[in-house]
């Protein structure tokens, strides 16, 4: 198990034995790698903090309950409770990882000072431009994955490994070709062969349903005979299996991985593409964050203490306050209804109101995304025909609507920073859901979506009929709201709540990028009217 208690905090990542976690009390997963899962299972009943990729691989694949699951988004900081007066917080940021879809390092920073715990990574010199870490934060502790962490051990580039397989692909023309793969990891060496050699990648179901989920190009299937290019589980590969391969067509076998395996046939290549640093990355990133101390993460690989010649000098042990210290010793290890309250309490502040972007901005934006996506596509050879599958992003809606909150086509995106709503311009027959964007994983109360679904009333003629695509249809100079003997009825008590006053008041009333508080004030002061010529007409 590749997991750790972090001493003097109530932390623990990758960690899932209860028996043994003394007094932990917050519990957060790196990635759904199974070294980093042992002892995970669907009986687990304490709040978890992950990334949303991962949230929804837990939750698919070992039956986590929903209502346990807490998924933060990567590259933001989150405020979480130390105890359960709301005395003492700490902030945790994710950063992407670059090992897995899902994988996250976590940055702590409280009275402890600053954790950062890295996960398996494969590190790049973007992560140091990363905000959480570009602002020169003297980093206390690194949990540092010392997967490679041997000097010995020189390892190449992911792009150059790629292009080695590349090479050993290309003298093999007439061959099937197996990839072994764990169960994550490595979509994007998959989806880079695919568009290179023109061909489908087979897959699993499982595995297929994933690429889905990440939005990569359309060039996976699940049809045995689509393509040259096969993911296999890695298990697979062996001598026996190579030969009932090749007595129905040539076949060759990669196992692109840096682990040292002994090749049982001839045809197995192995290729060391990592998805773990290597030593001299390793040095490169420990040298710019210069921690304090470094703690390996793999226990079962030898450290020898690399990098004492870049660390930065020691700090004392950091007092625990009294409030964290009765958290940590209370007797049930399973969070109160206070502790709950406080999280929820806690939550990334939000900014009241909204802020309307641009309808050619966001118009250009989806046809730019579009044409990226078309052009991807256009690198496969003319004659592969397309498997009937739903789009990546019909899937990605599916699974994660919050992350999905730019959609395409005839829709105005809220502030992502605001967690409002997407609003549909036209028809206004559609009812409009507001539902927080944290509340799919988040609600402690029910584990399930909030949703509040009001009928707009169409614009169009008395028989109902529904108004044009366009936002001049229901917001603007001719918006049925100009005048209050058409706005009155749409103002009936039940929806007089102010998220339903956004979506009825003109755009034309506000100058662009309203403060929260003075759009608050407007959207009141245009309706208050309206109430009350409503009032004085049923008197």
């Amino acid at each position: 198990m590749n997991g750790v208690l972090i001493p003097h905090t109530p932390i623990a990542v990758d960690f899932w034995s209860l028996r043994r976690a003394g007094s932990a009390r917050l519990f957060f997963l790196s990635h759904m790698h199974s070294d980093h899962t042992v002892g995970l299972t669907s009986t687990w009943a304490r709040p978890l903090y992950c990334s949303p990729i991962t949230a929804y691989l837990l939750h698919r694949h070992l039956q986590v309950s929903k209502h346990w699951i807490r998924a933060l988004e990567v590259g933001e900081s989150h405020v979480l409770p130390l105890d359960e007066i709301g005395r003492e917080t700490m902030t945790v940021t994710l950063i992407d990882a670059n090992h897995c879809p899902g994988s996250v390092m976590f940055l702590f920073e409280g009275y402890f000072g600053t954790i950062l715990y890295t996960g398996d990574f494969r590190y790049t010199p973007s992560m140091l431009k990363e905000p959480a870490l570009r602002l020169g934060k003297q980093i206390h502790t690194l949990y540092l994955d010392n997967t490679n962490c041997n000097p010995a051990l020189v390892l190449p580039s992911q792009q150059e490994a790629a292009r080695q397989i590349v090479k050993l692909i290309r003298k093999h023309p007439q061959h099937n070709i197996k990839i072994g793969l764990y169960s994550l990891g490595k979509e994007s060496l998959l989806e880079h062969l695919a568009l290179e050699f023109q061909t489908w990648v087979v897959l699993s179901p499982r595995r297929l349903e994933l690429v889905q989920l990440l939005g990569l190009a359309d060039v996976f299937t699940v049809e045995e005979k689509a393509g040259r290019i096969h993911a296999v589980d890695h298990m697979e590969i062996c001598h026996s299996a190579m030969l009932h391969w090749n007595q129905t067509h040539p076949t060759i076998a990669i196992l692109p991985t840096s682990r040292k395996i002994r090749s049982s046939h001839p045809d197995i290549h192995i290729i060391p593409y990592s998805d773990h640093s290597s030593y001299s990355e390793l040095r490169a990133f420990v040298a710019a964050l210069k921690p304090c101390q470094v703690v390996p993460i793999v226990s079962r690989q030898p450290y020898k203490g690399y990098f004492q010649d870049t660390l930065s000098p020691r700090l004392s042990v950091p007092l625990i306050p009294d409030s964290v210290q009765q958290y940590m010793s209370s007797s049930s290890r399973k969070p109160s209804f206070l502790w709950l309250l406080l999280e929820k309490r806690l939550k990334r502040p939000r900014t009241q109101g909204v802020v309307f972007e641009s309808l050619e901005e966001n118009a250009d934006q989806s046809q730019t995304d579009r044409d990226s996506k078309k052009a991807k596509k256009e690198n496969l050879s003319g004659d592969l025909e397309k498997q009937p599958s739903l789009h990546p992003l019909q899937i990605k809606k599916q699974l994660f609507p919050d992350l999905c909150s730019k959609a395409r086509g005839g829709a105005v995106s809220l502030s992502e920073s605001q967690k409002m709503v997407t609003v549909p311009t036209a028809p206004l027959g559609f009812s409009v859901h507001l539902r927080s964007t944290d509340e799919e994983f988040l609600s402690p109360e029910t584990g399930e979506e909030i949703v509040v679904g009001p009928h707009l009333v169409p614009r169009g003629d008395k028989d109902g009929s529904a108004a044009t695509g366009k936002q001049s249809a229901w917001m603007g100079q001719d918006s049925p709201l100009s005048n209050s003997s058409q706005a009155a009825p749409l103002l009936a008590p039940e929806f007089r709540g102010l998220a339903l006053k956004y979506l009825l008041t003109p755009m034309n009333l506000f100058q662009a990028r309203f403060s929260s508080r003075g759009f608050d004030q407007q959207v009141e002061k245009y309706h208050k009217p309206l109430l009350k010529d409503r009032e004085e007409s049923t008197e």
